[in-house]
């Protein structure tokens, strides 16, 4: 997408959380808007940031016998808004204050939706837009969750052993998780309860994923990090594939897990679990691609990357392949940084044109459809056959699901608020139980 010549508006950024590893660092970013037009908050006419000071209820609580729901504007009191520098930037505000948060996750919203409209070559309009001109980002300390609903996103936070409360509005994962719910809906649209297969679920948890994934390798200080961590071998346990990271030993989910479809032909009981065969195959596919770009950069053999997919699900293959990988970094890691940017907007631009081709029916076999005639539109077919290979290695389009095992609970997006209904009622999706 074209964009206009101007001075963008600045932003500091963690693409890791802080106070979990030593010398983290925010970022300085650059979102889309001109500096001096995102107001106080901040805001803008997309989105606007508050941090109530005793907001204790979350959106789409019923709050009658009608089903009628507590929905957005908060009206109640709030903290200062964080307000722009002299020269319209958000770069000044002090971490650990309220205006420092509020500026994270405005940023971090933002700086996701710019870079996938990019993708998209187009605007991503939002699917409440209708109801909501603008999505409130609301800052809730006692929220031990974060969700994105109709007309906002709630950030909470999490009690981490010996970390102490760590803030979401600081995850730049969990917050690019929630976003991505945000543009998948307008894009594919939302779902008919009479309808709707259950893959739905586990394909929109995998996107989500995808879509924070891509993302935080638009940080220019987390592809240095990931590179000096794994000398570019990606499916060691990094930053990079521990998605919703929270602590130094623990996450959300790891992109680079052993899950298949295989796994679910008895049943399953949460969308999130079945959304990680689809993200594996996808970050095999990204890895993949990586390969192929540095042998294309002249760093690696047709004979590596034998060695390599020979090895892949092999206990070996960290020891044997990390010896190659030390050796291309040492001597050309500018290159190798080049070769995972391709790979990283390939994979966007595929991911970004799949998604545009399905609508709410969709089945697993759909999105492996999708997904080949999106890397034909893309790529010409450079890599129809090892995007083939990680899905049928996942089982996603040859395998069918079994039914849900119990019921949803309200972290399920059977009940969510995501998709409630304008005048307040929820929709809710049959499921089958066993």
């Amino acid at each position: 997408m074209n964009r206009p010549r101007y001075e963008r508006t600045r932003f500091l950024l963690f693409p890791r959380p802080p106070g979990q590893e030593e010398l983290v660092e925010p970022e300085e970013i650059q979102v889309s808007l001109q500096a001096g037009s995102i107001g106080p908050g901040p805001a803008d006419d997309r989105m606007y940031a508050i941090y109530p000071h005793d907001k204790l209820v979350t959106y789409g609580t019923e709050i009658n016998r009608n089903g009628e729901q507590f929905s957005p504007p908060w009206h109640g009191s709030i903290h200062e808004p964080a307000l722009p520098d002299e020269n319209g930037h958000f770069t000044h505000l002090e971490l650990g204050t309220p205006q420092f948060e509020a500026a994270h996750l405005y940023g971090c919203t933002r700086f996701v939706l710019d870079i996938w409209e990019g993708y998209f070559d187009q605007p991503i309009h939002w699917h409440f837009g209708d109801i909501y001109e603008r999505m409130e980002l609301v800052i809730m300390p006692r929220f031990t969750n974060a969700t994105m609903g109709f007309g906002f996103m709630e950030i909470g936070g999490y009690d981490i052993d010996e970390n102490g409360y760590q803030p979401f509005s600081l995850n730049f994962d969990v917050i690019g998780h929630e976003v991505g719910h945000s543009i998948i809906y307008p894009i594919i649209g939302l779902p008919d309860p009479e309808r709707v297969h259950h893959d739905y679920y586990g394909f929109h948890e995998s996107a989500a994923d995808m879509v924070a994934l891509i993302s935080s390798l638009h940080f220019e200080s987390a592809l240095d990090h990931l590179l000096e961590t794994t000398h570019g071998n990606l499916y060691a346990l990094n930053s990079l594939n521990r998605i919703g990271k929270l602590s130094k030993n623990e996450q959300i989910r790891i992109a680079s897990n052993e899950l298949t479809l295989w796994d679910f032909t008895d049943g399953w009981t949460d969308e999130h679990d079945l959304g990680q065969p689809l993200t594996a195959a996808i970050f095999d596919t990204l890895v993949d691609i990586f390969h192929d770009s540095m042998k294309d950069w002249g760093l690696v053999t047709e004979e590596i990357i034998e060695i390599s997919d020979a090895l892949e699900d092999q206990d070996e293959y960290l020891s044997v392949m990390q010896d190659f990988f030390d050796q291309i970094y040492d001597a050309q890691w500018g290159q190798m940084r080049q070769a995972l940017i391709e790979a990283r907007d390939i994979i966007g631009t595929i991911l970004a044109t799949t998604f545009a081709k399905l609508t709410p029916q969709l089945t697993y076999k759909d999105v492996a459809n999708a997904l080949v005639l999106a890397e034909q539109e893309v790529c010409n077919g450079a890599y129809r056959t090892i995007l083939i290979h990680n899905l049928k290695k996942r089982g996603i389009g040859d395998v069918m699901v079994g039914p849900r095992l119990s019921e949803p609970d309200q972290n399920s997006h059977a009940f969510s608020v995501r998709t409630q209904l304008p005048g307040g009622k929820r929709r809710r999706c049959r499921h089958t139980r066993r």
